[in-house]
């Protein structure tokens, strides 16, 4: 139904709707059989459910009394608790109006207190009419009344609450002078009192439906969203800061906007409940109703130096979860993160069935604290002409990348008449510049020696094309290469000459390395591992691992596999690509990583011993660019709050300003492949590819074409806004039972699931956000209608 239905009611109303949604414990004097929700769960909860109840770690010589079964189940001690029909015989009331300290219940240790009489005496005839034990009320589908007719005693909740005020000797108040309806009804619906004019249409409205007219026009003023978004953005938990440490600023007032605009505009409560939980997960998803999923990333969010990302990762899951359970439910779902509820029928593992629907987005629990970055997973917000202008650029990315591919072919096409005895392609195929290197080289790195000033000399320094400081040492002057500590970092004997050995704590920075998503770069080297690490950095360029999301590049080694990624932040906004073989450990291997400028896992390449390596691709969902955030050019081994290269040794540290071609990373392993290939017009494939990627002037202007529109759209992507929201994972994550709710402290796997007390899961719907939506929303759900009016009445 409209949510705006729920206020066509008059005040006087509104105070009665919570009389028929909250039933009153109250006794009669009467012989009516005794209700167990009504008058006994009270009794029971409140003295018995701490030891007797919910919590088996908690549970008390074996008895549990809010089931039934096991309430009037034999103990070991060979009694029962509860005889149905034979309040005499039943071990409860035995124990509660026992005089001996060492028996009675509740015990003395506990401060709660003997029970009094009254309460003996309900226990007592409870158990002779039977024993009978009820749902609690709040996990019972409502039921319509039948009655909705409207009679000089008023409406059904009039008649209701009339009914129950009789029982205690209370009648209804008589209706208020219409100023004060007027005050009530404007505080309530806009948060503002009304103005003399509004006062006085309405004292001058005559009909007999002047009141409803008054409620009209506040539900029409925008100032009703404004004042039913206060209360839901207190249950959302909003902020626009991040809540940690500095509080850093957080943007978040898009969906802010989006909570007055649904209420303004009466969208439906099911859409405004299913949109929040699971906008993101309907069939072709709308940019509103992917934004209004960022209800579920409000919660706060850290960025303190040496953070664990999976910790934070499973705080968020926990404030979703617990979200859930307090804005939906109306439950303290908290309680049983570290053990079963103690008084709810909420069994730890159930929490955590519930953890699992909100488990598997791409993010890492913490935001960067070197760069304005938002976290992911995220929506750009798009108008219109932004949403057309990158269109067009992606067009036109695409239609450089397409000529291109067609020179590229042209090129190779030629190689291939060459190498079946027609003319050499035109310019002369040469491998190597004037000064014997391969073009296009930056830098490189021999670590033959060491001054006495502790740097190391290189034996070809970065060229004039090098994007890098002015001040950067040209190649006649030896290059500083001392990490922070310059003793810390020895030469040892390496591949050819003389290597590196790093501490893993001390990095060795370049000059080198700004390069752009959009800028083709290789990084080569020979790197001896002395161990299969389960994480260690073997160059970057970024400032810092989770302090700054990683946004750069770097070579890791990853559970033993290299692994090669361009980052904006990471997880959710990168590129990345993982060796399917394992790292050769303890022996030198020569290691080159190419990007081709695309953004894409496609072009990002990884060599072992000059040969391609198969990889897994780990990301492919980089959106912007990969600068910024400090520490912008390359460091060798070592990085800010990370997992250093220890014990690690490096030989011919080589960076490239365009993506080398196969066969020339072989000419790094082998010098003299292209010559011998060239001169025996062999490897036919291998020779053109190079041709075509490094050497055809046709094809390099046309690459260099399409790196500028790629420039211009990576420009153009940057300008957007973003907004942290939900988006899972094409991989659900596997989801645990944690003891004692530690993140670290993992047991049984468990499935998405609802709780046993509640309605079934629907057997047609899917185990992820949106099929817990549609099971939330559905019209037999005893909680949602009941938690939705109680707070708002």
């Amino acid at each position: 139904m409209p949510f705006r239905a729920f206020h066509a009611c008059p005040p006087v109303a509104i105070t009665l709707v919570a009389v028929s949604i909250m039933p009153v414990a109250v006794v009669e004097p009467t012989e009516r059989p005794l209700s167990f929700n009504r008058d006994v769960r009270p009794i029971l909860s409140d003295n018995c459910f701490g030891c007797h109840g919910p919590d088996a770690a908690n549970r008390q010589a074996g008895l549990r009394l809010d089931v039934r079964d096991a309430a009037i189940a034999e103990l070991d001690s060979g009694t029962r608790a509860i005889v149905p029909g034979a309040a005499e015989s039943s071990e409860l009331l035995g124990r509660i109006t026992s005089a001996d300290a060492d028996l009675v219940m509740p015990p003395p240790e506990a401060k709660l207190g003997r029970l009094s009489p009254e309460q003996v005496a309900i226990l007592k005839r409870w158990i002779a009419e039977g024993a009978a034990y009820e749902p609690h009320w709040a996990f019972v589908a409502p039921r319509k009344p039948t009655d909705l007719s409207v009679d000089e005693r008023g409406g059904p909740l009039d008649r209701l609450a009339a009914a129950q005020l009789a029982t205690r000797g209370l009648s209804l108040q008589p209706e208020a002078d219409r100023v004060t309806l007027a005050r009530r009804a404007s505080f309530d619906i806009t948060g503002l009192p009304p103005t003399s004019d509004e006062v006085a249409a309405f004292l001058g409205d005559d009909s007999p439906h002047a009141y409803e007219n008054l409620l009209d026009r506040l539900l029409a003023s925008p100032r009703y969203g404004e004042r039913m978004a206060a209360d839901w953005l207190d249950v959302a938990r909003y902020a626009d800061s991040y809540g940690f440490q500095v509080d850093r600023e957080r943007p978040m007032w898009w969906w802010r906007d989006w909570v007055v605009d649904a209420f303004n505009r009466n969208l439906p409560w099911d859409q405004f409940v299913t949109w929040q939980l699971a906008g993101d997960l309907l069939p072709q998803a709308t940019d509103e109703q992917v934004l209004a999923t960022a209800f579920n990333r409000l919660h706060q969010q850290e960025s303190e130096g040496g953070s664990v990302e999976e910790e934070y990762r499973v705080a968020s899951v926990n404030d979703r979860t617990t979200t859930f359970g307090t804005a939906f439910l109306g439950l303290t779902l908290e309680c049983a993160r570290c053990h079963d509820h103690k008084f709810d029928p909420l069994p730890q593992r159930e929490y955590y069935q519930l953890f699992a629907f909100f488990d598997d987005v791409d993010e890492a629990g913490l935001y960067s604290y070197f760069t304005p970055s938002t976290p992911t997973p995220k929506l750009r917000l798009l108008d219109a002409a932004g949403r057309d202008r990158l269109a067009k650029a992606d067009e036109a990315c695409g239609e450089a990348a397409a000529t291109l591919g067609r020179l590229e072919a042209a090129a190779r096409d030629r190689v291939a008449a060459w190498t079946a005895g027609g003319p050499e392609p035109a310019p002369a195929m040469r491998a190597l510049d004037d000064a014997g290197r391969l073009p296009g080289q930056l830098v490189h790195y021999s670590f033959d020696a060491r001054d006495a000033d502790g740097r190391f000399p290189t034996s070809d320094g970065p060229s004039a094309r090098a994007p890098q400081p002015a001040a950067a040492a040209s190649s006649d002057k030896p290059m500083d290469l001392r990490a922070r500590s310059a003793a810390d970092n020895v030469l040892v004997e390496g591949h050819a000459g003389r290597a590196i050995r790093l501490t893993g704590d001390h990095a060795v920075d370049t000059p080198v390395g700004t390069f752009r998503r959009s800028h083709p770069f290789t990084v080569a080297a020979w790197i001896k591992p002395p161990a299969a690490f389960e994480r260690a950095v073997v160059f970057h360029r970024s400032r810092a691992w989770t302090d700054a999301a990683s946004r750069g590049y770097e070579l890791l080694v990853d559970r033993g596999h290299l692994r090669w990624s361009l980052i904006h932040f990471w997880p959710g906004d990168a590129a990345s690509v993982r060796c399917v073989e394992p790292l050769p450990v303890d022996r030198w291997v020569h290691v080159a990583v190419t990007s081709d400028g695309s953004g894409r896992a496609a072009g990002l390449r990884l060599f072992i011993d000059g040969h391609a390596a198969a990889v897994d691709v780990v990301k492919d969902s980089l959106t912007r660019e990969i600068t910024g955030g400090g520490g912008d050019t390359i460091a060798i081994g070592e990085r800010f709050r990370d997992h250093g290269f220890k014990g690690g040794e490096v030989d011919e540290f080589r960076v490239f300003d365009r993506a080398l071609a196969p066969l020339e990373v072989r000419e790094l392993v082998e010098p003299g492949t292209i010559a011998r290939c060239l001169a025996a017009k062999a490897e036919g494939d291998a020779v053109a590819d190079w041709f075509a990627t490094a050497i055809d002037p046709a094809a390099a202007a046309a690459r260099k074409a399409l790196e500028t529109v790629r420039r211009h759209r990576d420009a153009a992507a940057e300008k957007p806004a973003e907004v942290m929201v939900m988006r899972d994972l094409p991989e659900p994550k596997t989801a645990y039972v944690l003891e004692r709710g530690e993140y670290d402290q993992r047991r049984d796997a468990v499935e998405p699931g609802t709780p046993a007390s509640l309605p079934p899961f629907p057997a047609d719907q899917p185990r992820n956000r949106l099929g817990l939506a549609r099971w939330l929303v559905a019209p037999d759900h005893p909680l949602l209608a009941r938690v939705t009016v109680n707070r708002l009445w």
